[in-house]
């Protein structure tokens, strides 16, 4: 079986989030936000592929989902006339918009992306070296992969889709900056 008994609340809720956000964008010509639900399908076909192989925590299966919950309705739903992912949560230093809904979102997906870098690595790794702070650097540099690849899907979209929500460098810059708090604590929580 492809999934675990206990997952099935999990894949019901992601196929209604799947299908919901992509009438919805579909509806408002969202092209910028069709394609992200077709990454996200991608990973979520990926997940399930690998699920009796890497047996993933229903911790971190729910963190993703989340990720994705966060992330879609972060590029659809709006506040005072913004969408959720320009929305400044707290005015921490206003030069650089920190702290936005898109750094909060990006600091949990891409914890709990290196959590599930970690459940990948761990059947991999001998007793003696599951833990330390080598590992650690290692686990971190993985969830950190995972931001750079998602930095490189937004600047595909960009090219594809003339007009995003997408900010240019100091974005990119920020974003990478909340993935590697993100994969930190990921790592605190994980040790």
């Amino acid at each position: 079986m492809i999934i675990k008994k206990s997952q099935i609340p999990m894949l019901i809720v992601a196929i209604l989030l799947i299908l919901f956000f992509s009438y919805f964008y579909i509806a408002q010509k969202n092209y910028e936000f069709i394609i992200y639900v077709g990454v996200i399908i991608f990973f979520f076909g990926l997940i399930l592929a690998t699920n009796k192989k890497v047996n993933y925590s229903n911790t971190s299966l729910w963190g993703l989902l989340i990720w994705a919950g966060l992330h879609m309705a972060g590029g659809s739903l709006k506040v005072a006339g913004n969408r959720l992912y320009e929305l400044i949560l707290i005015n921490i230093f206003p030069a650089y918009e920190i702290f936005r809904y898109d750094q909060f979102v990006h600091i949990i997906g891409f914890g709990v992306a290196t959590l599930v870098m970690f459940e990948i690595l761990k059947p991999l790794l001998k007793n003696s070296i599951k833990s330390g702070w080598g590992l650690g650097i290692i686990v971190v540099m993985a969830g950190l992969g995972v931001g750079a690849l998602n930095e490189i899907v937004e600047f595909t979209v960009t090219v594809l889709v003339p007009q995003t929500g997408i900010g240019g460098y100091m974005n990119s810059m920020l974003d990478l900056v909340s993935d590697f708090i993100g994969a930190v604590l990921a790592w605190i929580v994980i040790r």
